[in-house]
């Protein structure tokens, strides 16, 4: 479990934390085991875009000048129940080394890395010194085996009105490190509110906003200790990088408002697979990899988001439910004046 969380800090990096030997993976050959990690990883690298990209409005009522709002945004981004995001389809046909022990040949599902399925055992074999050298392992499953259907995200924002409807935000996690894991966020945000240029604005029940927010998550994992496999410097670097467009529209009440909106996230992850790594099983026992591969995941999805505001004087608090391919939950805790 220790290791699951670390890798949930980090995008993008549970290959290595699954309950699984990394050395296996490596045993059916530099092609196949890049080929695997790339699906593997693909629907959390995902869901962690849709994650760390929400959060970026509570109201469509821009800020005054000089008012100010500081929050506390944590997040969850579901997977429960996305039978295609929690399992991938692995054709041996299309691996050179890879197959099933049961049924070789067929494809079926295999866990990806938010997956559950578990005991899918597979082989490679190949000529060593002119002898026939078979080796079987079980694929890894997913954190879904961990009993977590959903991936945290959460960090500190902060809004200022500027000009006449528009408000500047940023949001930051400060470099945190847990158990070899270390992941630090920073975000940049506008939003303008247009019906502060209407002449009654004042006497509207609702505002209409745009808002425009940018997002870049770091992190490493030094695996250099876990043990999985042989070698030296041994190292995940994770960067996911991503922009979100939204149309906002919500009422201006004294005490509570609802808000809503419709947006567009793009964004893309990269993790980096860097080290010395020596494989000491199966045919390929005498193949040593240095910085053997980078994985890349790109996302562009229309969401929708709905929630409410509680707001008693300078304390306020909010939720909302973004609704896309994955759905996060948001709540934030926020304290400001004007």
């Amino acid at each position: 479990m220790k290791r699951i969380i670390s890798g949930l800090f980090i995008c993008s990096c549970s290959l290595l934390t699954a309950q699984t030997s990394i050395n296996s993976i490596f045993a059916a050959g530099l092609e196949d085991a890049e080929r695997f990690t790339t699906d593997y990883l693909a629907p959390f690298s995902e869901s962690t875009v849709y994650g760390f990209s929400s959060g970026w409005y509570n109201t469509a009522d821009a800020k005054p000048l000089g008012g100010f709002e500081i929050s506390l945004v944590g997040a969850v981004t579901s997977h429960k129940n996305k039978e295609d995001k929690q399992t991938f389809v692995l054709d041996p046909n299309e691996y050179q080394n890879l197959n099933f022990v049961q049924n070789p040949g067929m494809a079926r599902p295999v866990s990806s890395a938010l997956g559950g399925l578990e005991g899918t055992r597979v082989f490679v074999e190949g000529q060593v010194a002119g002898l026939n050298v078979r080796q079987e392992f079980e694929l890894p499953s997913g954190i879904s085996a961990e009993g977590l259907d959903f991936v945290p995200s959460g960090y500190l924002q902060v809004s200022v009105g500027i000009l006449k409807g528009t408000e500047i935000k940023a949001r930051f996690l400060p470099k945190i490190a847990y158990d070899g894991a270390s992941v630090g966020l920073i975000g940049f945000g506008l939003q303008h509110d247009f019906t502060k240029w209407l002449p009654a604005d004042k006497l509207l029940p609702i505002a209409i906003s745009g808002v425009i927010g940018y997002t870049k998550l770091n992190g490493d994992y030094d695996i250099s200790d876990i043990g999985l496999v042989e070698g030296a410097n041994q190292r995940i670097e994770a960067e996911m990088n991503s922009w979100a467009f939204s149309a906002v529209l919500s009422t201006k009440l004294p005490i509570i408002n609802f808000y809503g909106g419709v947006g567009y996230i793009t964004g893309k992850s990269q993790t980096d697979l860097l080290g010395e790594y020596r494989v000491t099983s199966g045919p390929f026992a005498s193949e040593t990899y240095i910085d053997p591969f980078s994985i890349a995941e790109n996302v562009s999805v229309v969401t929708g988001t709905v929630g409410a505001k509680l707001k008693l004087g300078f304390f306020r608090i909010n939720a909302d439910y973004n609704l896309g391919v994955f759905n996060t939950a948001t709540l934030g805790v926020n304290f400001g004046f004007r």
